[in-house]
């Protein structure tokens, strides 16, 4: 093990610079404009994987191309696959980056980029940690594969689901354990197991009233304001506690269990702080749970985006024909989305005033994962990291949600093992992003670490 990590320390040079050429490529996959930019990123993978002496193919798909990589088949030793995504937020609003988001800068130990955390840093740390191992393994007790996607940021995995609906594809992903690094630390300093994931589902609403704009005066009090039909429908949804008002939405929630409220209060949280770091004096939510629960263990629903009317200079006195809102839920795991969605859409046509007409579209969804804290990938992998970080990590859920890892772990039969090394300040999918240079190179060295352990198992 002693020369694996020296010789994952000697190479940071050219670790940072690969991680740099990778950063620069801008695979935003929510914009069209950027398809060919999302293709050369996989090539860039694929090429990268098999100079390293992996197995390497790029993969088509009706969508984004899929990367596979595996190393040789180690007879009856574990096999781990290693997922993440090369795609990337939008950069939006540029103005707010202090240095442009395609081109890698290092300030006060961090590097600053589109896609440094979320998720391209974060998954390489696996891939040079995998080229260590293989190098000092003699022979590897473990065998690896990869498998890179260009979906998740856009429109939550497709391609990747519809891949994994072959059972020859399938056998191909075959492995005992998923490890996926797209999630955070506790702390500065303080390593976490993330054990639990909500899911979610994605919708926009589209209110429509009269067959123009109208004006205010001549018809004001005379029809229903698209506008004030949205608000008012969007506030049926939730009432003023933080409590979700669409029926039987509580009923399948998996409740929060002793052990993990155990859990809960051995993490070092301060609370006023937390909001502090977010402008807030207080904060608000669903009555009879803590910030740390309704964060991480509660369904959520939240409004992302509104549009309707004039919204220019100055003051245009209309009634817009029509209005429309994008907005989420958050779930937990046991909840059952097909279920869910079906109540939505019922609770909405309750709250459609008359005069207007609506239309609900489904954008995508997916199921919360909860993983057993038994289980003994994380019992070695909580090893790896003390012996890293030089402190035990904590047990934590999350409250965001990576949707292809329940279908993973459902369809291949495997358990998920959830490593993070990014902070709560890394502005994921904001302006600004950043990595720490230290837990870049910390998060090779812990993965290096559970690689050894997996390959020591009896």
């Amino acid at each position: 093990m002693q020369n694996t990590e020296k010789y994952i320390l000697s190479q940071q040079e050219r670790y940072l610079e690969t991680f740099f050429e990778f950063l620069r490529i801008p695979s935003v996959s929510a914009d069209p404009k950027y398809k060919q930019d999302l293709a050369d990123a996989a090539s860039w993978l694929e090429k990268h994987l098999s100079d390293l002496g992996f197995q390497a193919e790029t993969i088509a798909t009706k969508g984004n191309p899929l990367v596979y990589a595996q190393t040789p088949v180690v007879p009856g030793g574990k096999t781990i696959l290693v997922y993440g995504h090369y795609d990337v937020q939008p950069p939006d609003p540029l103005n707010l980056w202090k240095t442009p988001p395609f081109e890698p800068t290092i300030r006060d130990g961090n590097v600053y980029a589109r896609g440094a955390t979320d998720d391209k840093g974060q998954f390489l740390t696996h891939v040079f940690a995998v080229e260590a191992y293989m190098k000092h393994a003699n022979p590897p007790k473990v065998q690896i594969k990869f498998l890179f996607e260009g979906e998740e940021e856009s429109i939550g995995s497709v391609s990747l689901t519809e891949y994994l609906e072959s059972e020859e594809n399938r056998k191909k992903l075959a492995c005992d354990c998923v490890v996926v690094s797209d999630s955070s630390m506790f702390g500065e300093n303080q390593p976490a197991i993330t054990y639990g994931l909500r899911g979610i589902l994605a919708f926009e609403l589209f209110i429509t009233g009269p067959n123009r704009d109208l004006h205010s005066g001549d018809f004001g009090g005379t029809v229903f304001n698209p506008g004030i039909a949205l608000m008012k429908m969007l506030s049926g949804l939730i009432d003023e506690n933080g409590t979700i008002l669409v029926p039987h939405i509580y009923d399948d929630v998996c409740e929060i269990t002793d052990q993990e409220k155990t859990e809960l209060q051995k993490l070092p949280f301060n609370e006023r702080e937390f909001f502090r770091k977010i402008g807030l004096d207080e904060g608000f939510g669903e009555k009879g749970f803590t910030t740390l629960q309704r964060r991480w263990c509660r369904p959520t629903f939240d409004i992302n985006g509104i549009t309707c009317g004039y919204q220019g200079e100055g003051s245009k006195t209309v009634i817009p024909n029509t209005a429309s809102a994008k907005f989420s839920f958050r779930l937990v795991p046991n909840q059952r989305t097909e279920k869910v969605i079906e109540n939505i859409r019922k609770r909405l046509l309750e709250l459609l005033p008359p005069g207007v007409q609506m239309r609900l579209k489904y954008e995508h969804g997916a199921p919360g994962m909860r993983s057993p804290l038994d289980s003994p990938y994380i019992q070695k992998a909580a090893t790896a990291l003390e012996n890293v970080f030089g402190t035990p990590p904590v047990f934590a859920r999350q409250g965001g949600s990576i949707p292809i890892v329940a279908e993973l772990r459902d369809k291949l039969g495997a358990e998920v093992l959830l490593l993070g090394w990014g902070q709560d300040d890394d502005n994921l999918h904001a302006p600004n992003e950043k990595f720490s240079l230290l837990n870049f190179q910390r998060g090779m060295l812990a993965s290096a670490q559970l690689l050894h352990l997996l390959g020591a198992e009896k």
